[in-house]
């Protein structure tokens, strides 16, 4: 068994900043991007809409991500607080469907601990990126009540188990480090054991499915 992975607060803080950073990046850049063509070819109509399309689609991307961002890594809340699950299906749906993912929330609407919808909203990010070509994530709850916990399950055209993933989730570093692009799923594996749960990922027939509980 590889030795458990530990990480200070603050390393931890500034790991989860990197990574939202990260993936804020490419639509601010595309932003950026389009308001300079817009500078530089005032007079081109065809260029002016081009690139006001990409702003505009850049911005809702942007926005899809701050805002399940803030569910998924922020406080949301004070200490103790509940989140109503509705709310976790929407910044889900805004961030990842699109025309080549759909989702399938059997998730009941109830109010739910804020670390377990923290937990919930990792796990959907770890199963979208195994199938990157897009495919079908279905979320379903394992129990009920606060107790409840859940498996995700994302089923897609060369649906890939990623290597380091399971021992992250088990809080172990194995052969890679922890990095910025690691600590999410190794956050993942922090909130399934303050929820009193595991975490872990595997495949199931062509699918991979992520589960705590």
């Amino acid at each position: 068994m590889s030795a458990l992975i530990a990480l200070e607060g603050l390393d931890l803080a500034a790991l989860l900043c990197s990574r939202v950073c990260h993936d804020l990046i490419s639509p601010v850049g595309a932003i950026m991007n389009g308001l300079e063509v817009m500078e530089e070819d005032k007079n081109d109509t065809e260029t002016q809409t081009f690139a006001m399309d990409l702003i505009k689609k850049s911005a809702r991307t942007a926005s899809a991500k701050l805002q399940f961002c803030r569910l998924a890594f922020g406080a949301a809340g004070s200490a103790g607080a509940q989140i109503d699950s509705g709310d976790a299906e929407k910044v889900t749906r805004g961030l990842i469907e699109d025309g080549k993912t759909s989702i399938t929330w059997n998730l009941p609407r109830v109010l739910m601990p804020k670390n377990r919808v923290k937990l919930l909203l990792n796990m959907v990010f770890i199963a979208a990126q195994t199938i990157p070509r897009g495919g079908m994530i279905s979320i379903d709850p394992i129990g009920e009540g606060e107790a409840m916990s859940f498996k995700v399950k994302a089923s897609g055209t060369n649906a890939k188990l990623p290597q380091a993933v399971p021992a992250l989730l088990k809080g172990e570093a194995g052969d890679h480090a922890v990095d910025a692009h690691a600590i999410q799923p190794f956050y993942t594996g922090l909130l399934a054991r303050n929820c009193g749960l595991t975490a872990g990922i595997a495949a199931e027939g062509e699918a991979i499915v992520v589960s705590a509980q």
